[in-house]
């Protein structure tokens, strides 16, 4: 059976506020789960990972921007500069999801959000573009709050699902676990072509998992 495409698209939050540590180990954690994807991907055949990046700050832009199939990725830093513009990165990814440019006998498209803090435009306007797709609607979305300062809500808008949360990542090693869980049960969910990316994700084996951290000089 040929593949079929599987778009996993990171939105990263690029803002002032994630200088330092989080930029660093946000860095890092998808960058050392690239791997994991890369083993998920092989674990089912039928469907090709293809990867991208979008990162906001006070504009949103395409980090990787061409899909890349996972076997070829290679992560490149992402950096911090100005305001939150969720909004503005939300809309670039709504014109993805139009068919075209996304192939009709693609598999659901992941979207992964992480972010410190609240957006700085109109987001709302972009999350109803996004939903305004019929690829938009059908996509396998996570959510990955860092710190206690993230808007827990829109993140939750974001989801669109009540009985999904978004992932606390309140350390660098809650961060890093959340990323792992991100990249690979949403690219298992997505290549299921039968089972709803919603109930896969809110049921085992791709429940997420209990961010335990026993470091307490560890918390952002």
């Amino acid at each position: 059976m040929a593949n079929r495409p599987v778009h996993f698209i990171w939105l990263l939050d690029c803002s002032y506020s994630m200088q330092g540590e989080k930029i660093a180990k946000l860095n890092y954690a998808i960058r050392e789960a690239v791997p994991e994807m890369r083993a998920v991907a092989h674990d089912n055949p039928a469907a090709q990972l293809l990867l991208r990046t979008i990162t906001f700050s006070t504009t949103a832009q395409w980090h990787h921007q061409i899909p890349v199939p996972v076997d070829d990725f290679t992560w490149q830093d992402v950096e911090v500069d100005g305001m939150t513009n969720l909004g503005e990165a939300l809309t670039l990814v709504s014109r993805e999801l139009q068919s075209p440019p996304m192939p009709e006998r693609a598999l659901k498209p992941v979207l992964a959000l992480v972010s410190d803090g609240g957006p700085t435009d109109d987001w709302k306007a972009g999350l109803k573009a996004i939903d305004a797709t019929p690829w938009g609607r059908k996509a396998v979305r996570v959510a990955i709050a860092i710190g206690h300062d993230a808007d827990r809500g829109v993140l939750q808008e974001f989801l669109g699902n009540p009985e999904m949360q978004p992932l606390d990542a309140n350390s660098p090693k809650q961060l890093a676990a959340a990323i792992r869980w991100a990249s690979t049960a949403a690219v298992k969910a997505a290549s299921q072509p039968v089972a709803g990316a919603a109930d896969t994700l809110t049921k085992q084996p791709y429940a997420p998992p209990v961010l335990d951290d026993d470091d307490d000089d560890d918390v952002w």
